[in-house]
């Protein structure tokens, strides 16, 4: 860590690096599939086409790794990859199941996806699903990303809905049918101190947030989708009731071009 950090960058690598042992089977069997799949409840890439067909040729690189499946993803699909995630415990997962699934021509940087250390114009492609989508400060990861990328270059992450954080408890309890906070307020939302769960610091923006952030860096827009489990099972996943995701968006997911 250094001095200048941003709180939430030291935040968010402390809790990554504690929290990472459980995230090792998860990226193992991610590293084991053939076929992507997205977000929390499995959305198939056929459905939720985060990813080319073909990715040969281009310059990738994953905001937020974690255990690094999508790099491994865009690898076999073709593509020159890096990945950067701000804690280096998840990295060490993922170095290990490059080794084990021929991926070790993947570049892996431990840092943040706030200030990647790579020159302008390096990418033609971007993705996060939730690492930098959730746990970056918005303006900066997509200035950032529009830095990195190519004109024309796409950008596409998954994250939270914000009507998810509108109804979390401020105690950290599961999603409700209840409003918690201002959707007009939502921004920065620190889980460190909630009796329930405790976790990092978590960023959103208003829908009109994002529209707006987008234009003013250049982006178009090609589609928005809202992912939902395939039924409205009575389980749990990730503090969101599958059955207030069968009915409530939990999760977004933004496709942009780089103008």
């Amino acid at each position: 860590m250094t001095d200048d950090m941003a709180e939430h960058v030291m935040a968010n690598r402390e809790y990554w690096d504690d929290y990472a042992p459980n995230w090792v089977e998860t990226g193992e069997r991610a590293w084991a599939k053939t076929v992507p799949n997205w977000g929390v409840w499995g959305a198939a890439n056929s459905d939720c086409p985060m990813l080319p067909d073909d990715m040969t040729g281009l310059d990738a690189i994953e905001l937020g790794c974690g255990t690094g499946y999508v790099s491994a993803w865009m690898n076999r699909l073709g593509a020159k990859v890096v990945g950067i995630d701000n804690s280096e415990e998840q990295l060490k997962t993922a170095r290990r199941l490059a080794a084990e699934h021929d991926g070790s021509d993947i570049e892996w940087i431990h840092g943040d996806a706030e200030a990647v250390p790579k020159p302008d114009k390096s990418f033609d492609f971007a993705i996060s699903e939730y690492g930098a989508a959730i746990w970056c400060e918005p303006r900066a990861w997509i200035t950032e990303a529009k830095r990195l990328l190519r004109p024309g270059g796409r950008l596409v992450f998954l994250g939270s809905s914000p009507l998810s954080l509108v109804c979390s408890p401020l105690n950290g309890a599961p999603a409700d049918k209840h409003l918690h906070r201002s959707y007009f307020g939502i921004h920065k939302v620190d889980w460190r101190t909630v009796e329930i769960d405790p976790g990092g610091i978590e960023f959103n923006l208003t829908m009109t947030g994002w529209f707006e952030l987008f234009r003013d860096l250049g982006f178009s827009v090609d589609d928005y989708r809202e992912p939902r489990p395939a039924s409205p099972k009575d389980e749990m996943l990730f503090s969101i009731p599958q059955q207030w995701a069968y009915n409530y968006p939990s999760e977004q997911v933004f496709w942009l071009t780089l103008r």
